[in-house]
């Protein structure tokens, strides 16, 4: 695999039982890459210490007097020299390559199994750590397996001198074959320590990380409220506690560094002082010595690579099993299905809840608990994060389609829709059925306003559907953002379509119109929609409270405000809310309804 053939067809099926079993899948299947680095890897190394034997035959040549000694010594160092420079080029080649498809595969591995999990990832792990893994984590992967081949040809090259420098002066390369070993493994007590400190600095980086990422996407709430400093000074101690881990952990590193060092210089004086022994007995010529002497020298090369990979494990190691942790999260249902992939239609039925959406009606359910509210409008989707009895489309369980058409018959629109940087086109692109037109869904989704403000960011064309909308849509307000997802969906015109809270960060006329658009827009389709609102609630067909992870009543909206004291609660409480954070400086800005509790929430969590 060369770098411009990226990306995998198919990355293969990863190992992730364990950090170290991926990283050793990773380099089974890079074998021609690895071994390609290998053979340059020896080249390089070779030639490189192949020059020390080159200097003492020239000495030689010198002592001897020896014009044809001399010329061929000089051949041999300029095929030295072909070889360093050849070898050097396409090793870093080769290793670089080995680094990037390594990379570019755990980056394919991940972006599928985020893509596979869905909103059930984010359940398990935190959306920081997922950034952490599919960035400097992959990267530090990478780098352990291009490591290996560069590892490889260094050890093998010190075997090999080794070998050379017994056969070629018994007496001192003895010294050399008996205290190389012992170079190598006189930082092995120091590795599981600083192994150990690498791991902390890790972990505390990547906790790090996640709350980064989960202040910066909350920033604008945080705002509102006045709890940015609090998440600030949460951030400075985690980056604290980060640079004090890292600092230690270079301590240990700094250590072995200096260990590298030390080792080798004591070796090259128990070998120069032998060898002038042997040289004043006339036992070895200075030829020989100078050889031996600039072996070991150069042997420090090769050596350094052993620090390398001990360094790229220690670092990769954490890394890894975070990845391997991601890789094997699996959903609660079989993505693949058990039926044929013909997307159903027809009434849409919770088992679990009793809840029941009538084919081609607007169905709105009221639910006391904003968290069984989203649990039940994911399970309504099919395929959900948690394993129960399977929702039913038609009659038929939505959990044993494949996950795709599963998605095209029923398509959920969360509490907070993601909107992806690019033009706004771009953004309304989306799979659909032809039936919706795109102004269609900004008319009804009411984004005459949001196309305005579009138009004067876009002064040179003028045209809003190419204005440039930022990252998860953060140079629009809260309503903005609701409503340009909300046209997003209608557009899909999906047979049975799920909203939690489409409208609570827009104002009551605002959410009045759209409540009339979405009646009209999608009369005789299945519509459900998540609300407290008395304004959306109105405008629905037939209107279900569910209380306690079960339906307790079904009815009218002015039906249930007189004859249902629990529903009459849970809307009114609704109503109040709504009134107190409408009336203040929130709206459209801040979810209505929701400024307290997001504040009590940020107290807790600090």
């Amino acid at each position: 695999m060369q770098i411009q053939d990226l990306p995998y067809r198919d990355p293969g099926v990863p190992d992730a039982r364990s950090g170290p079993r991926l990283l050793w899948w990773l380099g089974r299947n890079q074998l021609d890459g690895q071994f390609k680095a290998l053979a340059w890897g020896l080249l390089h190394f070779l030639s490189v210490c192949v020059l020390p034997f080159c200097v003492g035959l020239a000495v030689q040549a010198v002592v001897a007097r020896s014009g044809r000694l001399l010329l061929q010594t000089g051949g041999l160092l300029l095929l030295c020299g072909v070889g360093i420079a050849l070898g050097d080029t396409m090793l870093h080649r080769a290793a670089v390559t080995n680094w990037i498809t390594a990379a570019a595969r755990v980056q394919q591995l991940l972006a599928r199994r985020t893509a596979l999990l869905g909103s059930a990832l984010t359940r398990q792990v935190a959306a920081g750590e997922v950034v952490a893994v599919s960035t400097g984590d992959v990267e530090k992967i990478g780098w352990f397996v291009e490591a290996v081949s560069r590892f490889g040809a260094a050890a093998l090259t010190v075997v090999a001198v080794c070998v050379a420098l017994v056969v070629y002066q018994p007496a001192l390369g003895v010294i050399v074959a008996v205290g190389v070993p012992v170079l190598a493994l006189a930082v092995l007590p120091l590795l599981p320590r600083a192994t150990r400190r690498a791991d902390t600095q890790r972990e505390k980086a990547g906790r790090a990380t996640e709350l980064a990422s989960d202040t910066v996407a909350g920033l604008r709430v945080l705002r509102g409220i006045g709890g940015e400093e609090l998440f600030l000074e949460r951030y400075r101690r985690a980056s604290q506690e980060v640079r004090g881990a890292a600092v230690r952990s270079a301590r240990m590193w700094s250590l072995i560094s200096a260990l590298q060092v030390l080792m080798p210089g004591l070796l090259m004086i128990a070998v120069v002082w032998r060898g002038v022994q042997l040289a004043q007995d006339g036992r070895i010529a200075v030829g020989e010595l100078v050889t031996v002497y600039s072996s070991v020298m150069l042997l420090a090369y090769p050596l350094q690579h052993f620090q390398e990979i001990a360094m790229a494990y220690s670092f990769s190691r954490p890394s890894a099993r975070r990845a391997a942790r991601v890789l094997s999260m699996e959903r609660a249902t079989d993505s693949e299905g058990s039926r044929a992939a013909d997307a159903p239609e027809g009434d849409l039925y919770d088992p679990a809840t009793g809840l029941l959406a009538p084919a081609g009606r607007l169905t709105a359910v009221v639910c006391g608990d904003p968290d069984m509210a989203g649990t039940l409008a994911e399970r309504l989707g099919g395929h959900p994060a948690q394993a129960g009895a399977s929702v039913l489309l038609g009659g038929v369980p939505l959990d044993e389609l494949p996950l795709d058409s599963a998605r095209t018959a029923v398509l959920v629109q969360d509490k907070d829709p993601v909107l992806l940087s690019g033009a706004l086109l771009d953004l309304l692109d989306v799979p659909r059925s032809g039936r919706v037109g795109v102004q269609e869904a900004l008319a009804a989704a009411q984004c005459e306003d949001v196309l305005a403000a579009l138009s004067q960011a876009s002064p040179t064309t003028g045209d809003p559907m190419r204005a440039p909308i930022s990252e998860r849509g953060r140079s629009l307000s809260g309503g903005q953002r609701q409503r340009l997802a909300l046209a997003r969906s209608l557009i899909t015109d999906p047979p049975a379509l799920v909203l939690d809270e489409p409208t609570s960060a827009v104002d009551s006329h605002t959410e009045a119109r759209i409540a009339k658009g979405v009646r009209e827009l999608r009369a005789g389709r299945t519509t459900v929609v998540f609300t407290s609102s008395p304004l959306l609630l109105d405008h629905a067909d037939r209107v279900v409270l569910v209380h306690e992870g079960s339906v307790a009543a079904v009815g009218l909206h002015h039906e249930l405000v007189h004859t249902e004291p629990r529903y009459r609660a849970v809307v009114t409480r609704g109503s109040d809310d709504e009134t107190a954070v409408r009336g203040g400086a929130l709206t459209d800005d801040v979810p209505s309804g929701r400024a307290p509790a997001a504040r009590e929430e940020i107290e807790e969590t600090a």
